[in-house]
């Protein structure tokens, strides 16, 4: 195969767009990544100020049991009075697509709370859409799906 200096030029062109389109998807995948961890710590807080600030008005969530909550319906679940003792929390595996102004963003969220004395543990798989609202990215919905725990 014979190379030209078009072929190679556009080559070398379209390597160093994949690069700094790269470079500039990093910030924001860090950025969607803090919304998720604030989001997910609100709700293990029960933190209604701060789930006001990370979702959109036309928020939507579907609960592990497979429930529909509009916003309205969720924040009320976080209302002060409903707060219980919270299980220690971790997010991890983030995955991050972007999409213009949209981005999908799927994590874990682990759980650790005590019972009676003895530790349990659980997880969820959380998917996310976030959208950038005015120069903010903020959630439009949340969907939650319980991971089984390994087989003894």
């Amino acid at each position: 195969m014979k190379l030209t200096l078009p072929h190679v030029l556009s080559t070398c062109l379209l390597g160093a767009v994949g690069v700094i389109g790269s470079a500039h998807a990093a910030p924001a995948d860090a950025e969607l990544v803090a919304l998720v961890q604030r989001h997910a710590q609100a709700q293990n807080n029960f933190d209604q100020v701060a789930l006001k600030a990370t979702t959109a008005e036309n928020y939507v969530e579907i609960s592990p049991v497979g429930e529909v909550d509009e916003r309205e319906k969720m924040l009320s679940f976080y209302a002060p009075e409903q707060k219980r003792p919270s299980p220690l929390l971790q997010v991890d595996e983030p995955v991050v697509r972007l999409f213009g102004d949209t981005a999908l963003i799927s994590a874990r969220l682990s759980y650790r709370v005590n019972q009676e004395g003895a530790a349990r543990t659980f997880a969820l798989r959380a998917g996310y859409v976030a959208r950038l609202v005015d120069k903010q990215w903020l959630l439009v919905s949340a969907q939650y799906t319980g991971i089984r725990p390994p087989k003894p």
